[in-house]
């Protein structure tokens, strides 16, 4: 409920409660003439009632609203005593309700005519404005503000300009008044009444929809004439905006009513000339799509989707959104080469020739390309391959590609799989959603221009399978000779022939491949490259580029053998040549500097040089430093960047029978360490320790580089050499690697990588290398200088590696368990007139004697 005073002019019901009560919007009723006697009994002294966003003027009602507590106190003093209160406005907010500062220093004397209570505790209020006052001093601060106050009276020219200025006001605001529909009544009545001219740009101002900045220009202004001038302005930029606003509406209105109009009339057309037989070609832009659909020969399945689709464009408006995806989608259907195909350079000679002068070696894959061509040559329906290089990164498999196609006379097209989690990246999305292409297979085939370029899905291995779906199942239609015939993508809905397109995959690692896609590729492997052969490609591809991209003459800069050696081998150990190809750059960048600094050259570069430009090196050879030490094994990984060296580091001390092993490792080779421990500790006596040796000590096994993840099965033999090291305290051979998989009866089973291995032990100056005899096939992959460097010791068990590793100690151990043991045998290549093959007079693996020569009981490979 609510209260109300007991003045007689406050009588009356309690009238709607508005829907927010500090709403700026308050309504103010027209002039009501105040009585003289009324003004003159306003006192100086003022209780001050903070307006926040309004403002009162002289002679004008107010209905406005107060919830705060100090607000309702004020009002409840002043309606025991006079109801004269000064209404000042806030123009600076401040957080301390205390602070005079938030005031304006002007404002208006008013009386309270009128206050309802509501439930919530907030008071309504109805006041009317008297006089302009300045506020000269603040009296009081609690429990409200309180201030002496000074008149501010009109100052008023009378004369031909006050009375000019006046009229051109009044015919401002009645133009203004009739742009403006919400206007009241009253308002209207009271703007022709009033004569006086201060008045009139009081009521003006009061009813403008002004910042409350602008409302204090006005009221601040004790010069009549003045406060016309402002009123003036002001409602010259508020027509403006009526004006503009009024414009902005009827455009919009008239597009509206035309658009409606050439809708029917354009049904109307249609209609007469479907009665007639005529053809509509009201639309010029539907029959060039027809043209163009016409002209790229789409098979029957695609031609009658795009007509289907060009019929439906022509019932649409050209305005609406489903016109636009319509159109999109006959862009997309005129523009793929359904029957675009780039003829084959099938000379195989030529082809042959392209791809020896982009790439060295890789004679493996320039073989199979050249067999495709002599296919397509003999039977030219033959299907195309998909092909997929496997290898670490920077081997040349992505510029291989480009080989490729440059060899066999087609375009080139490449897409980055990496990071791809969404099956519509290749299938395209469905036309229903907004934004829809098509997948990324069939936007490469239009860039391409031909239906049978050469296209490389490069990173294959970092697909990512997530909620949005599989795009590796995608890529098996893509992928299947079977299927890729009639390849449908989602976006276009009809059928487009893949079976021409040159497919190649390129990856680091298959271990993420999908078997099923795995399935539909042929795998070519990219090992990587030896010292030597990186020596050839730097002379042959590295140095020419490289000195071409920074405009150094090939004259100027001159590599002796020696430095192209020292950048291999001691700033660099990688598979690949990226950071080879970094380290170059390095180089010819600082020799540009020089000859920008007016040097002339040439530079010639030898091993010492290298060091001044590149500074310390970055690589050293270690192998035979670690290896002196008891405990300490050397064996070979593969890895997604190639092979590496893999050190091993064994110990034992006091404790409760453990085995302690550390350095990231993955489950298999977990249980690899297992089975040597377990291997050993059956021969533990004929190693020299004690009984119960285990039950008293911790073996604790290490692989050092920590933060590399480590796994695999191929470091069996690796940990039975730390662990027979540890426990007779005796040094594994000098510049020796192992590989090789464990039983627990000791036999020697064959592991994958063997080519990556190999390189990393050619790189490291490893001499000798044990690896299982089922590998021995696996050596004729392993470029001919790899192998004359190195000797191979191929075994079947575990008992034939003591006498490699361990020479002179095997004699005094048995650990063969009383089984007799085949003689021990070595792998040598040696160059030959035929080429790289065994030395003839020596034993090959299993006893078969190499060609030319005899069986010998030594058995070695010389």
């Amino acid at each position: 409920m609510f209260q109300e005073s007991d003045d007689d002019n406050l009588g009356g019901g309690a009238p709607e409660r508005p829907e927010n009560p500090e709403s700026t919007e308050n309504p103010v009723v027209p002039v009501v003439p105040v009585e003289p006697e009324r003004k003159t009994r306003v006192p100086d002294i003022l209780p001050v009632l903070p307006l926040r966003d309004a403002i009162l003027f002289p002679d004008m009602l107010l209905t406005y609203v107060i919830q705060d507590a100090r607000d309702i106190r004020l009002v409840d003093d002043v309606l025991l005593q006079d109801r004269f209160v000064a209404f000042v406005p806030v123009v600076r907010p401040q957080p301390d309700e205390n602070d005079p500062s938030a005031l304006w220093d002007k404002g208006c004397a008013g009386v309270i005519l009128k206050m309802i209570k509501f439930p919530d505790g907030g008071v309504r209020l109805l006041v009317q404005g008297l006089k302009r006052i300045r506020i000269e001093t603040i009296l009081q601060r609690q429990p409200y503000f309180s201030a002496r106050t000074s008149e501010i009276p009109d100052a008023v020219k009378p004369g031909v300009a006050l009375d000019a200025l006046h009229r051109s006001v009044r015919d401002q605001f009645n133009r203004l008044l009739g742009l403006l529909s919400h206007v009241p009544n009253e308002v209207k009545l009271s703007a022709i009444n009033i004569a006086e001219p201060g008045r009139f740009a009081d009521l003006v101002t009061a009813n403008l929809n002004l910042a409350i900045e602008e409302r204090c220009s006005i009221l601040e202004a004790a010069d009549v004439g003045t406060r016309l001038e402002r009123i003036s302005l002001l409602l010259e930029r508020e027509m403006q905006i009526v004006e503009l606003g009024a414009k902005i509406h009827e455009d919009v209105k008239q597009k509206i009513n035309q658009g409606q109009r050439e809708f029917f009339l354009r049904e109307q057309l249609r209609a007469i000339r479907r009665e007639l037989g005529e053809r509509d070609d009201d639309r010029p832009e539907a029959a060039e799509l027809e043209k163009a659909i016409e002209a790229a020969g789409l098979p029957e399945e695609a031609m009658k989707e795009a007509k289907r689709e060009l019929s439906r464009l022509g019932r649409m408006q050209p305005g609406s959104a489903e016109y636009t995806v319509s159109r999109t989608y006959l862009d997309w259907m005129a523009s793929l080469p359904w029957n675009v195909l780039t003829e084959d350079c099938l000379d195989m000679e030529k082809a042959r020739k392209i791809l020896d002068a982009d790439h060295y070696d890789l004679d493996k894959v320039k073989n199979r390309i050249i067999e495709y061509l002599a296919v397509r040559k003999v039977h030219p329906a033959g299907r195309s391959p998909i092909l997929c290089f496997v290898g670490p990164p920077g081997v040349g498999k992505t510029s291989l590609g480009r080989s490729i196609a440059k060899a066999m006379g087609r375009k080139f097209e490449r897409i980055s799989l990496g990071g791809v989690r969404d099956e519509a990246e290749i299938r395209g999305h469905r036309r229903t959603y907004v934004g829809a292409l098509p997948g990324r297979i069939i936007q490469g085939m239009r860039r391409a221009g031909s239906r049978n370029p050469v296209f490389m899905l490069d990173e294959i291995d970092k697909l990512v399978s997530d909620m949005h779906g599989d795009p590796s199942s995608a890529l098996l239609e893509v992928l299947d000779t079977e299927q890729n015939l009639n390849f449908r993508d989602h976006y276009l809905d009809a059928p487009f022939d893949l079976s021409k397109v040159v497919f190649i995959t390129t990856a680091n690692t298959l271990e993420p491949v999908p078997p099923a896609l795995l399935d539909r590729m042929e795998v070519l492997r990219l090992a990587g490259y030896s010292s030597e052969e990186k020596l050839r490609i730097s002379r042959r591809h590295l140095l020419p580029k490289v000195l071409a991209e920074h405009g150094v003459p090939a004259r100027k800069a001159v590599f002796d053998r020696s430095a192209l050696a020292t950048v291999i081998n001691s700033y660099t150990r990688e598979a690949g040549l990226r950071n080879l190809e970094r380290e170059f750059s390095s180089i010819v960048r600082k020799i540009a500097v020089k000859m920008a600094n007016g040097k002339r050259g040439p530079f010639r570069m030898s091993a010492k040089d290298v060091k001044s430009y590149l500074g310390p090196p970055s690589f050293f050879a270690a192998v035979p430093a670690r290896a002196e030490t008891p405990g300490v094994a050397l064996g070979l990984a593969w890895t997604a960047v190639g092979g590496d060296l893999l050190y091993i580091e064994a110990t034992a001390m006091p404790g409760k029978k453990g085995l302690l092993l550390t350095g990231r490792l993955g489950d298999v080779i977990k249980e690899s360490a297992q089975a040597a421990l377990s291997w050993i500790r059956t021969r533990g006596g004929k190693l020299g320790l004690k009984d119960g040796y285990f039950e008293e000590h911790d073996i604790h096994v290490h692989f050092p580089e920590g933060a590399t993840p480590k796994d695999g099965p191929s470091a069996g033999i690796t940990l039975v050499a730390a662990l027979v090291s540890l426990f007779t305290g005796t040094p594994i051979r000098s510049r020796l690697a192992m590989t090789g998989e464990i039983t627990l009866r000791g036999k020697i089973l064959p592991v994958g990588g063997i080519k990556e291995k190999m390189l990393a032990a050619r790189r490291a100056d490893v001499r000798d290398v044990i690896i299982p005899a089922g590998n021995v096939n696996d050596l004729d992959e392993i470029q001919p200088e790899v192998r004359r460097a190195m000797t191979f010791h191929p075994i079947e068990r575990i008992e034939e590696m003591l006498p490699v590793a361990f020479p002179g100690l095997a004699d005094k151990l048995d650990l063969t368990n009383n089984r007799r043991l085949p003689p021990a045998r070595k792998v040598k290549f040696a160059k030959a007139a035929g080429g790289t093959r065994p030395q003839a007079g020596k034993d090959l693996p299993g006893g078969r004697a190499a060609k030319g020569g005899k069986k010998n009981g030594g058995g070695a490979w010389k």
